[in-house]
């Protein structure tokens, strides 16, 4: 495995970028070494800079349900920039999505009747959150640990000493105050719950979680816990918002609502939704929608949102998905997490739908009991699969993805792959 290109491209970038990357998880100090720089990729497969070629389990982190370079959804870029790249203005791409996704999801998820389209999913939960709070009235918020909702500051929070007092700020440079209304409960736990609403319940806008939670392990709730999120909003007058930016489109094109017979109020999305474009949206009941701008007060705008060509890629995108290709992509994950855990070892697959997840012991550890010692192995295991031609995510926190174009020999690689190396420990 040669890493020469990629090596004179990270001391170049590290010059001119902080730390070398982009996105503070591609710098691979999770898993040692130094970042693998791609270049191109095809189907299920991408090239780095040293001209070496790997079956991608990351896909982008989840945007690329159909693999890299789909023809039909390469064909609506290409169609759409022999017009234009841009305008600042409506165009007719943004308002085709729209329906698309409206009449698709209406059907399945009542409450989806509105959509307004962002860049990413940061942005999306953001101006989610800022409507929740407009329409209601209210101010604080409840989200669950281990769920990761962008890195806006009011949601850059860590829990406090309580189990209903409010949090603190998680990151340097937010201060205090943009999260003294955040109030953060450890996840399926109705008694915090419960005690949250009875000390800040008036003043509680909206409860907030990932449909599963994907950013520090894959954390599959119980229908009941969602259920009960559901009941006890409703019966104080707050909003259930979906983070659907992982799940949304790709757990079926409903979602975790759909999965869970849930409808949320508001739901927000991102990933899936662009078709490898940067793209958001957040969505919901229209007589919440009647509070954005233009309106009615709550302010959210966007220079690029809408913009044609990402409208194109995702309505391609969104085309391609059926019945036939959640079947396929489950398919091909259950081969890994069978043969991952009828192996009988200390590490095992969590898995729903396509998102699969590495972890130790026989259940998934929430996140705050992740050990850091199976973190050290799951790096040895991230070394080995570059070696063999099969890139994951470069954190053991991180979630795996399948795409269409794999197969199922392709999902029995990185088992056997894995299961050998963990054997030899």
């Amino acid at each position: 495995m040669k890493t020469n290109a990629s090596e004179e491209l990270f001391q170049r970038a590290l010059k001119v970028i902080p730390g070398g990357v982009n996105s503070p998880v591609r710098a691979f100090r999770s898993v040692g070494g130094n970042p693998i720089f791609m270049k191109s990729g095809s189907g299920h497969r991408i090239v780095d800079q040293d001209e070496n070629v790997y079956v991608d389990f990351c896909n982008s982190w989840g945007p690329l349900i159909c693999g890299h370079r789909h023809p039909e959804i390469l064909a609506a870029i290409r169609d759409q920039i022999d017009r234009a790249l841009t305008f600042g203005t409506p165009c007719e791409q943004e308002v085709l999505l729209a329906e698309y996704i409206i009449s698709r999801l209406r059907p399945l998820v009542s409450t989806i009747e509105k959509i307004r389209f962002v860049n990413s999913g940061t942005e999306a939960v953001m101006s989610a959150l800022r409507l929740a709070r407009g329409f209601t009235g209210r101010n604080k918020i409840i989200k669950f640990d281990g769920c990761y909702h962008g890195h806006s500051d009011g949601l850059l929070v860590k829990a406090g000493s309580g189990l209903a007092t409010l949090g603190t700020p998680d990151s340097a440079g937010v201060p205090e105050g943009f999260t003294n209304e955040s109030i953060v409960l450890p996840l399926a736990d109705t008694g915090a719950l419960d005690a949250a609403f009875a000390k800040h319940g008036r003043d509680i806008a909206a409860v907030i979680i990932e449909g599963v939670p994907a950013n520090n392990g894959l954390l599959i709730q119980t229908p009941e816990y969602i259920k009960y999120l559901r009941n006890i909003t409703e019966e104080n007058g707050s909003l259930l918002i979906f983070d659907e930016v992982i799940t949304g489109f790709r757990l079926g094109f409903g979602g975790a609502a759909v999965h869970y017979g849930i409808k949320p109020d508001l739901a927000a999305y991102g990933k899936i939704i662009g078709g490898g474009m940067p793209v958001g949206a957040f969505a919901g009941r229209s007589d919440i929608f009647k509070h954005l701008a233009p309106d009615g007060p709550v302010y959210q705008a966007g220079t690029l949102s809408g913009n044609p060509v990402a409208m194109a890629a995702g309505l391609a995108q969104l085309r391609l998905l059926d019945d036939s290709l959640y079947e396929k992509i489950s398919g091909v994950g259950k081969i890994l997490e069978d043969s991952v855990n009828e192996a009988r070892l200390d590490w095992k697959i969590a898995r729903i739908g396509s998102i699969f997840w590495f972890h130790r012991g026989e259940t998934p550890a929430r996140a705050d009991k992740i050990e850091r010692e199976s973190m050290k192995e799951y790096a040895g295991l991230h070394r080995r699969c570059l070696e063999k031609g099969l890139y994951l995510a470069p954190s053991g926190y991180e979630v795996g993805f399948i795409s269409s174009p794999m197969k199922e020999e392709d999902a029995a690689l990185l088992a056997d792959v894995a299961v050998n190396f963990f054997r030899s420990r």
